[in-house]
């Protein structure tokens, strides 16, 4: 979302990176440079005059000019100010304990991702402990009921519906005792949406909000929509009120107006974003680290996070130990680049460490390249992935047909693999040998 202002901020930074003294011209043409990054980004007008403003009266301080290393001392503002306007700090839903029942009621206009986003929600929470109800009170958009329970039966989190219901209190009162009688702990209501804000949609709001008395009230805006969702935002709160924001297709092309705009223009917190369509891409927002990979500074703990919620520990371990013993087969590569596929884009991934953000196009990383590896190794048998070498030229041919790739594409992935292997092997010896390590560290100082 934010590759092109991480590349519009960096020409910004590099005019003042590397000078012994930084000078008011300097951070006025630094300052100039990010104020068009962030229109062109689609942020509300009102809030770059805001964010200029305040990094300019801290840049221009003695403190600033006169400092070691002013360059890093000016990103190092600019970051601050970013995680102040982003949100200051991850803001966790305000939920009762288990023993009490808890109610969400999700907000937003048709098409935004609503009960898409309802389901996600829900299914974080079963994993976090709690026991989800969603309730289909979204009685106007043909559809929605049936979406709703289709995608709660495919995460395992039960559905109260209602066919033929034209009243959604009647519907939520329904649910409520439904759920006291069934233990559940989470209320997640799919309120009613329209194409625009109109009156009938925020009475009938009005009325649900006063029987439910929720503990939250999320709006789920679309990133692609720009500033807009901020004053749609700013719209519901003055009308319904809202406790957060969940911003969908934050990993789309959007330009980041939206996300860099809610938290000022409305005064509440963006509490998740959504980075795909898969019931688990739901994240909670770390304004700091978004901040972070604004500027290209990495968001290694993200990356971490990520990595450890797709990898299991006890596979890894076993993997590490085929690699030492070179048992490592064509099959542990399949269920290698299946995990890598569960932790979203190659360029979300590159995104994440540090300085290499806006480095590299789709093109550069062939994104197809993958799905040309895992075609081709689904096209083997078990037995040929669990033993490379019998795979001469008629299995090369069958297995080329079977993926729809040519046989020296099939031969081309053969010989990666063995050269990896070797270079896996490689690595762990190093790994185990204190002496090389210790020259390797040595010659990188």
């Amino acid at each position: 979302m934010f590759e092109k202002l991480s590349q519009k901020l960096s020409d910004a930074f590099r005019t003042i990176s590397g000078k012994a003294t930084i000078t008011e011209k300097n951070i006025d043409d630094a300052v100039e440079t990010i104020k068009l990054a962030l229109l062109e980004a689609d942020v509300n007008l009102r809030v770059v005059r805001r964010f200029i403003n305040a990094t300019i009266e801290e840049a221009k301080g003695e403190k600033v000019i006169r400092s070691v290393d002013p360059g890093q001392q000016f990103i190092k503002i600019v970051h601050d100010k970013l995680v102040s306007f982003l949100g200051d700090a991850k803001q966790d839903l305000r939920l009762k304990g288990p023993d009490t029942l808890s109610v969400i009621l999700m907000l937003g206009l048709q098409g935004s991702g609503k009960t898409t986003s309802s389901a996600k929600l829900a299914l974080r929470l079963k994993k976090e402990g709690r026991k989800p109800l969603l309730i289909a009170c979204d009685l106007v958009r043909p559809g929605a009921v049936e979406q709703l329970a289709v995608l709660g039966s495919g995460i395992g989190v039960p559905v109260y519906k209602k066919d033929g219901a034209s009243d959604s209190i009647g519907v939520y009162k329904e649910a409520l005792a439904w759920a006291k009688q069934n233990m559940m702990d989470t209320l997640i209501v799919d309120t009613t949406g329209r194409l625009q804000i109109d009156e009938a949609m925020m009475a009938e709001l009005s009325r649900l909000k006063s029987a439910a008395s929720p503990d939250e009230l999320l709006l789920v805006a679309d990133a692609m929509t720009g500033q807009a969702a901020a004053d749609i935002a700013k719209t519901f709160d003055e009308k319904i009120g809202l406790t957060g924001v969940i911003l969908t297709k934050f990993d789309s092309d959007a330009r980041g107006g939206a996300a860099l705009s809610l938290k000022t223009i409305t005064g509440k917190p963006l509490k998740f974003v959504g980075l795909g369509e898969k019931p688990e891409d739901l994240e909670p927002f770390h304004p700091d680290r978004v901040a972070s990979r604004i500027l290209g500074l990495g968001d290694v703990v993200s990356l971490v996070e990520k990595a450890q919620s797709v990898i299991d520990q006890k596979e890894a371990e076993a993997i590490a130990k085929k690699i030492e013993k070179e048992t490592f087969t064509l099959e542990d590569w399949l269920s290698q680049l299946r995990s890598l596929k569960k932790m979203g884009s190659i360029q979300s991934m590159i995104d994440m460490i540090p300085g290499m953000a806006g480095q590299f196009s789709e093109e550069d990383l062939q994104k197809e390249d993958l799905k040309t590896q895992e075609a081709i190794l689904n096209s083997m048998t078990r037995k040929e992935r669990a033993n490379h070498l019998i795979i001469g030229p008629s299995r090369r041919s069958r297995i080329a047909r079977g993926s729809g790739t040519s046989v020296a594409e099939v031969a081309r992935l053969i010989k990666k693999f063995e050269k990896m292997r070797t270079l896996m092997k490689k690595m762990t010896k190093m790994q185990k040998n204190p002496a090389v390590m210790s020259k390797m560290q040595k010659r990188f100082k």
